[in-house]
């Protein structure tokens, strides 16, 4: 889920925040609140679960045209997560599969009806087998591609919608099927055939983490709720394409980042924002309260028309683009206000155990109620 290289990348600018139309607010599903988890999950039950909706275990790979879990690690974190609905009934604990750069021959597996039947008959099997409740494709991505060199073509498109039939026709009645969408123009357009998926998946996670900034090489807000003269894409620019798409919005659950973007070598005007500069780490919420604090030499500043935070250190020429809770809170609000389907984060183990960005988002949920 994590790119890299994405705040280097260049798209059209736009700032509208016209307002959602309601030809999609059909019979609106419970309010989601999904999280995904990568690691070993030792730890997983010093969570607060009680608060998610979704725990989403990743990753599996293919193996030949199945589905695979990569080891035994993985398998016993698995068991571990489908565990926890005996305390927790109301979770659905799903399977991711693939991943950035985890989708090498996607492209050619799912080109075929028998590619595409030998992968969903092995995700029934696991399904099954470790009482899981759905699959979570993340295939980056259809037709425009993404890691390094891993094939794409423009049959993709056909192929990804082809997949999702035969995954509704083969799984379980009640298994959930979801797919991780990027958020950018050319994803939307090129990628997915929306009006003919939409219909077959329960929702799907959009990923407004991890977005390019304005200018190439430039700072920017990873994971912005609108648009603003630093940063063009945005929560609110993705729903609005989507929107004039047609795309049922009661199924699009937004993202927002438990990590951040840190860059180095930045120029102390604007603080850091807008400047040139060079990707130092990827640093999770939790490490960034306890080592880039205000001591530290890290200030606080918060853009009030991207509605996001930001950190620069002056002394360090070091700028941080992230989500606190001020805006993942505003963030489940716009989620609330425009009748999506819930809001996802990338991961729940960057969170702190208690009092942290899943609190937040809990409790403006419950200020809904």
């Amino acid at each position: 889920m994590i790119r890299v290289l994405a705040l280097l990348l260049l798209f059209n600018f736009s700032c509208s925040s016209r307002p959602i139309t309601k030809r999609h607010e059909k019979v609106q599903a419970p309010f989601r609140v999904v999280g995904f988890y990568h690691g070993k999950g030792n730890d997983i039950e010093k969570f607060e679960i009680d608060k998610l909706t979704h725990l989403i275990f990743c990753f599996t790979n293919l193996q030949g045209n199945k589905i695979n879990i990569k080891n035994a690690e993985d398998e016993e974190t698995l068991k571990r997560f489908v565990s926890l609905k005996s305390k927790h009934p109301k979770l659905k604990v799903l399977v991711s599969f693939g991943g950035w750069g985890g989708c090498e021959t996607c492209s050619d597996v799912f080109a075929s009806d028998s590619g595409r039947k030998e992968f969903a008959t092995s995700v029934k099997d696991l399904l099954i087998k470790y009482n899981a409740d759905g699959i979570d494709l993340d295939w980056e991505s259809p037709v425009i591609g993404g890691y390094k060199n891993h094939k794409a073509s423009k049959d993709d498109k056909a192929n990804f919608t082809a997949l999702v039939k035969e995954l509704r026709n083969t799984l379980p009645a009640k298994s959930e099927i979801c797919f991780d969408a990027n958020s950018f123009k050319e994803f939307l357009e090129l990628s997915i055939d929306w009006k003919e998926v939409i219909p077959l998946v329960d929702f799907v996670n959009l990923m407004t983490y991890g977005l390019p900034s304005n200018e190439r090489g430039h700072t920017g807000h990873h994971t912005a709720l609108y648009s603003s003269p630093y940063q063009n894409e945005s929560v609110d620019k993705a729903i609005l394409a989507l929107d004039s798409m047609n795309v049922p919005l009661n199924k699009i659950i937004i993202g927002a980042a438990f990590y951040s973007f840190v860059a180095e070598n930045t120029d102390s005007l604007n603080n850091g924002l807008g400047s040139k500069g060079k990707f130092k780490a990827n640093v999770n919420y939790s490490k960034l309260l306890e080592s880039y604090t205000e001591k530290d030499g890290f200030e606080y500043h918060w853009d009030s028309i991207a509605q996001a935070p930001f950190l620069y250190n002056k002394q360090l020429r070091t700028f941080v683009t992230y989500d606190d809770k001020k805006s993942v809170a505003l963030k489940t609000k716009y989620a609330i206000d425009k009748k999506l389907g819930g809001i996802m984060f990338w991961k729940l183990n960057g969170d702190t155990y208690t009092d942290g960005l899943l609190d937040a988002i809990d409790k403006q949920i419950k200020t809904h109620k």
